[in-house]
């Protein structure tokens, strides 16, 4: 069986997400990250800096798959591992496809998230929080006019259907998604994650998430 390492407040919830849409039983290990336990409630928990789990990531960082002798980290990876093995059409028909789907999970994840993340962490209840979210939002029109743009012919990124390609994209501009009015600007784009969000893998996913122990 697959075994997912990773807590679902943290890029597992893609891999988890993707899980939940092929239907693919697993078994989920909650390794949790280390920098969110204090020393008193470190003790005993699996978390990224236990030896154990360091033999299977060297880089102490969460998730990785086992998929039988197969070891592999970084979520993007993971899942475009997960849809062309396992997936049906959520993964490539050919190598086109592929390509593709390779191109839209590489532009979210260097051009789209490093800028979400100053959106998702900003404190916007204080005025530097709330000027930190603007300039993210600024930065991020650039390569949401790109996605926007990518799915202005059918809705979908990559093969006129959703795939791999719409989970991996979708689950770092949801990280943009706090900031006001921000989401609004891109009509194609708005329309694509609400009808994402209201997938029921989707919402098996977040509920776990929200019951998930901080």
């Amino acid at each position: 069986m697959l075994r997912l390492h990773g807590v679902y407040r943290s890029r597992a919830a893609r891999n988890i997400w993707l899980l939940e849409e092929i239907g693919l039983p697993f078994d989920h290990v909650p390794v949790i990250q280390r920098y969110r336990l204090d020393d008193d409630k470190a003790a005993g928990r699996l978390h990224t800096q236990t030896d154990a789990f360091k033999a299977l990531s060297p880089a102490a960082a969460i998730p990785v798959l086992e998929d039988g002798d197969l070891v592999l980290s970084e979520s993007m990876a993971i899942n475009l591992h997960l849809a062309r093995a396992y997936g049906g059409d959520l993964g490539p028909r050919d190598e086109r496809e592929l390509a593709l789907m390779e191109q839209w999970s590489f532009h979210a994840i260097a051009g789209v998230e490093p800028l979400t993340l100053d959106v998702l962490y900003a404190d916007q209840a204080t005025e530097a929080g709330r000027a930190q979210v603007a300039a993210g939002a600024e930065k991020l029109r650039r390569p949401l006019a790109v996605v926007n743009e990518g799915l202005a012919g059918t809705g979908w990124l990559v093969g006129g259907r959703f795939t791999v390609a719409d989970i991996n994209m979708a689950e770092v501009v949801r990280y943009a998604m706090p900031a006001p009015g921000l989401i609004a600007e891109f009509p194609a784009v708005e329309d694509w994650i609400t009808r994402l969000h209201r997938r029921p893998a989707f919402a098996r996913m977040w509920a776990a998430r929200e019951a998930e122990p901080s």
